[in-house]
């Protein structure tokens, strides 16, 4: 996934490092070459030698080291870098960083890279408060550095608040959001919708529908990556929701028809991947009831059609791409739908093929268009979002 990418992983002086083991390792199953630089107060929390255990490369600490590789160290990685990572970021390394200071391996590297650079603070809440600090953290961000949000919580002084470095796993989805990709979907504005939708038959009990969501979710993460605006209108689904992304969470058919409708005309391409439940329950006192609940009965109404309205609504220089799950006829039904309600693409599965439909990692699907079909074999969901969003915007890859 990151082959042939350099990450520069820079650590400072916090009882958070030993977090950065575990982001370097990660970084390394995805096949990135890892450098890591420390400051000398960073040593006193994690040994060097953890470092270049997990990276396979000398960890540098000293700026007049004699035992490395290049001739000029500092300004070599710098070159190589495709992304710098400061985490944990001290007060003192923010303020050096801010202000063009560099006394160490760590600053001068740092200073010498053009690549983004990618900022994690973690200190005690008051010093990360501290006005000083927070002007520092704005200098940075005027430079084009990126500042990552710490978290609140119980920190190791003792004290509750703001300051604590994110989770690894936070830390790696912004070097992926840099790196993973190229961002050859800059300037684009995409809408998905993804998950089920629910509607109450009482306060207990609701219709539903066996989405999990992962399909629209893959497909949101993924452009996001690649550079667009996205927004993810979302039933409660059973993943989390990818970072970067706008997100509008739904509960029932008319919640998502309403946050589509209101947000679709300024989009450059809506993408439905959401099975919403066709019926909502209707309580009536007919002979035409369909379930009985107790001394109340229940006939089902359809929802609102989303895919229709949008067809009615597109505009000339948006694209509209829906998806079709069948148990049969998937071409053919698939191929109707696709005129019916006037979309530029379809994408369509069969729920009875192994690796489909709901609830799997993979998926087995057919984009249809007007004048061509395109049939994919069984590929991760990240892999046939990739492939979707070629198609919709025709990107040779």
């Amino acid at each position: 996934m990151l082959a042939g990418k350099t990450v520069l992983l820079c650590v400072s002086g916090s009882i958070a490092a030993y977090k950065i083991a575990y982001l370097a390792s990660a970084l390394k199953k995805l096949k990135a070459d890892v450098h890591v630089l420390m400051t000398r107060n960073a040593t006193n929390f994690i040994n060097p030698i953890t470092f270049e255990t997990l990276t396979g490369n000398k960890c540098l600490v000293d700026t007049f080291d004699r035992n490395f590789e290049f001739s000029v160290e500092h300004v070599s990685l710098a070159k190589a870098a495709d992304v710098v990572l400061v985490a944990p970021a001290s007060a003192n390394v923010i303020a050096k960083l801010a202000h063009g200071l560099a006394d160490d391996m760590l600053t001068t590297t740092v200073l010498a890279c053009t690549c983004r650079k990618i900022i994690s603070p973690a200190m005690n809440t008051r010093m990360f408060e501290n006005p000083i600090t927070q002007d520092n953290l704005k200098i940075c961000e005027h430079y084009g550095m990126e500042v990552i949000s710490p978290a609140s919580g119980y920190l190791a002084c003792g004290d509750t608040g703001a300051g604590k470095m994110p989770e690894p796993e936070v830390l790696l989805q912004y070097i992926l959001k840099e790196v993973q990709y190229e961002k050859d979907l800059k300037g684009k504005k995409i809408l998905v919708t993804a998950g089920p939708t629910r509607e109450a038959i009482d306060p207990v009990r609701y219709i539903t529908n066996h989405s999990t969501g992962k399909m629209g979710y893959a497909i949101a993460k993924t452009a996001a990556l690649r550079g667009a605006e996205v927004t993810l209108v979302s039933g409660p689904a059973e993943v989390e929701p990818p970072m970067f992304v706008n997100f509008v969470p739904v509960v029932t058919a008319k919640d998502m028809f309403e946050a589509v409708t209101g947000r679709s005309d300024e989009m450059d391409a809506v993408i439905k991947a959401a099975a919403v439940a066709d019926y909502r329950p209707k309580f009536v006192n007919t002979e035409k009831t369909k379930k009985k609940d107790g001394d109340m009965a229940i006939e089902l109404e359809r929802t609102d059609d989303i895919l229709k309205w949008l067809g009615e609504h597109k505009k000339d220089s948006q694209f509209l791409c829906g998806f079709s799950m069948e148990t049969e006829h998937m071409l053919e039904n698939s191929r109707a739908k696709l005129k019916k309600k006037n979309l530029d693409m379809i994408v369509a599965n069969n729920l009875k093929v192994a690796g489909a439909g709901f609830g799997t990692d993979t998926n087995v699907v057919t984009m249809i268009r007007e004048n061509r079909e395109t049939e994919l074999p069984i590929m991760s969901k990240e892999e046939v979002a990739g492939a979707i969003l070629d198609e919709i915007f025709e990107i040779k890859r």
